[in-house]
Protein backbone atom coordinates (compact mmCIF):
# COMPACT_ATOMS: atom_id res chain seq x y z
CA UNK A 1 0.00 0.00 0.00
CA UNK A 2 1.30 3.44 -0.93
CA UNK A 3 2.80 5.55 1.83
CA UNK A 4 2.95 8.66 -0.35
CA UNK A 5 0.31 11.25 -1.10
CA UNK A 6 -0.44 11.82 -4.75
CA UNK A 7 -2.70 14.11 -6.78
CA UNK A 8 -5.66 11.74 -6.54
CA UNK A 9 -5.49 11.78 -2.73
CA UNK A 10 -5.62 15.56 -2.62
CA UNK A 11 -8.50 15.54 -5.11
CA UNK A 12 -10.51 13.15 -2.94
CA UNK A 13 -9.72 15.15 0.17
CA UNK A 14 -10.88 18.36 -1.49
CA UNK A 15 -14.15 16.64 -2.38
CA UNK A 16 -14.58 15.65 1.26
CA UNK A 17 -13.92 19.23 2.39
CA UNK A 18 -16.41 20.54 -0.16
CA UNK A 19 -19.03 18.12 1.16
CA UNK A 20 -18.27 19.40 4.65
CA UNK A 21 -18.79 22.98 3.46
CA UNK A 22 -22.36 22.10 2.44
CA UNK A 23 -22.89 20.57 5.87
CA UNK A 24 -21.61 23.81 7.44
CA UNK A 25 -23.95 25.89 5.28
CA UNK A 26 -26.96 23.79 6.30
CA UNK A 27 -26.13 24.20 9.98
CA UNK A 28 -25.60 27.93 9.52
CA UNK A 29 -28.95 28.26 7.77
CA UNK A 30 -30.78 26.44 10.57
CA UNK A 31 -29.13 28.59 13.23
CA UNK A 32 -30.10 31.73 11.29
CA UNK A 33 -33.71 30.70 11.92
CA UNK A 34 -33.04 30.65 15.67
CA UNK A 35 -33.39 26.88 15.81
CA UNK A 36 -31.11 25.15 18.30
CA UNK A 37 -29.43 22.07 16.85
CA UNK A 38 -26.28 21.92 18.99
CA UNK A 39 -27.49 18.68 20.59
CA UNK A 40 -28.11 17.10 17.20
CA UNK A 41 -24.71 18.15 15.89
CA UNK A 42 -22.98 16.76 18.99
CA UNK A 43 -24.86 13.47 18.63
CA UNK A 44 -23.97 13.13 14.94
CA UNK A 45 -20.30 13.99 15.49
CA UNK A 46 -20.02 11.49 18.33
CA UNK A 47 -21.39 8.72 16.12
CA UNK A 48 -19.72 9.54 12.81
CA UNK A 49 -16.72 11.70 13.67
CA UNK A 50 -16.37 15.46 13.66
CA UNK A 51 -15.71 17.39 10.43
CA UNK A 52 -12.04 17.83 9.53
CA UNK A 53 -12.35 21.60 9.41
CA UNK A 54 -10.11 22.42 6.43
CA UNK A 55 -6.98 21.07 8.07
CA UNK A 56 -4.14 20.20 5.66
CA UNK A 57 -4.36 16.61 4.47
CA UNK A 58 -0.86 15.89 5.77
CA UNK A 59 -1.99 16.70 9.31
CA UNK A 60 -4.97 14.36 9.45
CA UNK A 61 -4.38 11.38 7.16
CA UNK A 62 -3.01 8.02 8.30
CA UNK A 63 -0.05 7.64 5.94
CA UNK A 64 0.25 3.94 6.81
CA UNK A 65 -3.25 3.34 5.41
CA UNK A 66 -4.01 6.12 2.92
CA UNK A 67 -6.70 4.27 0.96
CA UNK A 68 -8.44 2.96 4.07
CA UNK A 69 -8.39 6.36 5.77
CA UNK A 70 -9.89 8.12 2.74
CA UNK A 71 -12.55 5.43 2.33
CA UNK A 72 -13.56 5.63 5.98
CA UNK A 73 -13.54 9.44 5.96
CA UNK A 74 -15.82 9.51 2.91
CA UNK A 75 -18.22 7.14 4.68
CA UNK A 76 -18.18 9.22 7.88
CA UNK A 77 -18.77 12.42 5.93
CA UNK A 78 -21.73 10.93 4.07
CA UNK A 79 -23.20 9.45 7.25
CA UNK A 80 -23.04 12.82 9.01
CA UNK A 81 -24.60 14.48 5.98
CA UNK A 82 -27.39 11.87 5.74
CA UNK A 83 -28.13 11.99 9.47
CA UNK A 84 -28.31 15.79 9.54
CA UNK A 85 -30.64 16.02 6.54
CA UNK A 86 -32.83 13.13 7.71
CA UNK A 87 -33.32 14.64 11.17
CA UNK A 88 -34.11 18.07 9.73
CA UNK A 89 -36.72 16.58 7.40
CA UNK A 90 -38.19 14.53 10.25
CA UNK A 91 -38.51 17.80 12.17
CA UNK A 92 -40.08 19.64 9.24
CA UNK A 93 -40.59 17.97 5.83
CA UNK A 94 -41.13 21.42 4.26
CA UNK A 95 -37.51 22.27 5.07
CA UNK A 96 -36.61 20.30 1.96
CA UNK A 97 -37.35 23.40 -0.12
CA UNK A 98 -34.74 25.30 1.88
CA UNK A 99 -32.24 22.49 1.44
CA UNK A 100 -32.76 22.51 -2.32
CA UNK A 101 -31.95 26.24 -2.32
CA UNK A 102 -28.83 25.69 -0.22
CA UNK A 103 -27.53 23.02 -2.56
CA UNK A 104 -28.20 25.22 -5.58
CA UNK A 105 -26.35 28.10 -3.94
CA UNK A 106 -23.38 25.86 -3.17
CA UNK A 107 -23.36 24.61 -6.76
CA UNK A 108 -23.02 28.19 -7.95
CA UNK A 109 -20.24 28.89 -5.45
CA UNK A 110 -18.30 25.84 -6.65
CA UNK A 111 -18.67 26.82 -10.31
CA UNK A 112 -17.41 30.33 -9.64
CA UNK A 113 -14.49 28.90 -7.70
CA UNK A 114 -13.63 26.58 -10.58
CA UNK A 115 -13.78 29.26 -13.28
CA UNK A 116 -11.20 31.34 -11.41
CA UNK A 117 -8.65 28.79 -12.59
CA UNK A 118 -10.10 26.96 -15.60
CA UNK A 119 -12.77 27.56 -18.26
CA UNK A 120 -15.13 24.83 -19.44
CA UNK A 121 -16.32 25.36 -23.00
CA UNK A 122 -17.59 21.89 -23.90
CA UNK A 123 -19.94 19.33 -22.36
CA UNK A 124 -17.14 16.87 -21.60
CA UNK A 125 -15.05 19.64 -19.99
CA UNK A 126 -18.01 20.52 -17.77
CA UNK A 127 -18.29 16.87 -16.73
CA UNK A 128 -14.59 16.82 -15.84
CA UNK A 129 -15.12 19.96 -13.76
CA UNK A 130 -18.08 18.32 -12.03
CA UNK A 131 -15.86 15.44 -10.97
CA UNK A 132 -13.59 17.86 -9.13
CA UNK A 133 -16.41 18.26 -6.59
CA UNK A 134 -18.89 15.38 -6.66
CA UNK A 135 -18.18 12.75 -4.03
CA UNK A 136 -18.85 9.36 -5.58
CA UNK A 137 -16.80 6.88 -3.60
CA UNK A 138 -13.21 5.96 -4.44
CA UNK A 139 -11.83 6.00 -8.00
CA UNK A 140 -11.65 2.19 -7.93
CA UNK A 141 -15.43 2.03 -7.43
CA UNK A 142 -16.01 3.18 -11.04
CA UNK A 143 -19.73 3.78 -10.55
CA UNK A 144 -20.30 6.04 -13.56
CA UNK A 145 -20.48 4.69 -17.09
CA UNK A 146 -20.09 7.18 -19.95
CA UNK A 147 -22.74 6.80 -22.65
CA UNK A 148 -21.93 9.78 -24.87
CA UNK A 149 -19.11 12.30 -25.04
CA UNK A 150 -18.99 15.21 -27.47
CA UNK A 151 -18.61 18.96 -27.48
CA UNK A 152 -22.37 19.51 -27.29
CA UNK A 153 -23.47 16.62 -25.07
CA UNK A 154 -22.09 14.41 -22.34
CA UNK A 155 -24.21 11.58 -20.94
CA UNK A 156 -23.59 9.02 -18.23
CA UNK A 157 -25.39 6.53 -16.03
CA UNK A 158 -24.60 5.51 -12.47
CA UNK A 159 -24.30 1.74 -12.41
CA UNK A 160 -24.07 1.35 -8.62
CA UNK A 161 -25.51 3.43 -5.79
CA UNK A 162 -22.86 3.87 -3.10
CA UNK A 163 -25.04 6.14 -0.98
CA UNK A 164 -28.12 4.09 -0.10
CA UNK A 165 -26.33 2.02 2.55
CA UNK A 166 -25.30 5.18 4.42
CA UNK A 167 -28.79 6.65 4.29
CA UNK A 168 -30.28 3.35 5.43
CA UNK A 169 -27.97 3.37 8.48
CA UNK A 170 -29.62 6.60 9.66
CA UNK A 171 -33.15 5.53 8.60
CA UNK A 172 -33.10 8.11 5.82
CA UNK A 173 -34.38 8.18 2.26
CA UNK A 174 -31.58 8.19 -0.33
CA UNK A 175 -33.98 9.83 -2.80
CA UNK A 176 -33.51 13.01 -0.78
CA UNK A 177 -29.78 12.77 -1.46
CA UNK A 178 -30.34 12.54 -5.21
CA UNK A 179 -32.89 15.37 -5.28
CA UNK A 180 -30.48 17.68 -3.47
CA UNK A 181 -27.47 16.64 -5.53
CA UNK A 182 -29.36 17.19 -8.77
CA UNK A 183 -30.13 20.73 -7.60
CA UNK A 184 -26.41 21.23 -6.94
CA UNK A 185 -25.35 19.83 -10.33
CA UNK A 186 -27.94 21.86 -12.24
CA UNK A 187 -26.77 25.10 -10.63
CA UNK A 188 -23.11 24.16 -11.07
CA UNK A 189 -23.47 23.44 -14.79
CA UNK A 190 -25.52 26.52 -15.68
CA UNK A 191 -23.21 28.78 -13.67
CA UNK A 192 -20.04 27.24 -15.05
CA UNK A 193 -21.23 27.73 -18.62
CA UNK A 194 -24.65 29.36 -19.25
CA UNK A 195 -24.75 27.78 -22.72
CA UNK A 196 -25.21 24.33 -21.16
CA UNK A 197 -27.72 22.69 -18.83
CA UNK A 198 -28.02 19.52 -16.80
CA UNK A 199 -30.90 17.10 -17.34
CA UNK A 200 -31.81 13.96 -15.40
CA UNK A 201 -34.02 11.59 -17.34
CA UNK A 202 -36.57 9.24 -15.83
CA UNK A 203 -34.50 6.23 -16.91
CA UNK A 204 -31.60 7.51 -14.77
CA UNK A 205 -29.54 8.97 -17.60
CA UNK A 206 -27.58 12.10 -16.65
CA UNK A 207 -26.97 14.59 -19.46
CA UNK A 208 -25.06 17.82 -19.87
CA UNK A 209 -26.34 19.35 -23.09
CA UNK A 210 -25.77 22.52 -25.05
CA UNK A 211 -28.83 24.73 -25.15
CA UNK A 212 -30.53 25.13 -28.52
Amino acid sequence: MSLFLGKIHYLLYNKILWFESIEDRIIENVKDQNISIEGLIKHINEHFGAPLGNKPLEEVIDTTNIHGWLQQTIENTELRHAALITELLNWNPKYKRELIKIFAEQGKVAAKEYTKEVSAHTADAIYQALNEYILEGMPCDRVNEVVMSSESEFAWVTTTCLHSRNWEKVSGDVNNFYTLRESWISAFVSTLNPNYEYKKQQDGMNRIVKKA
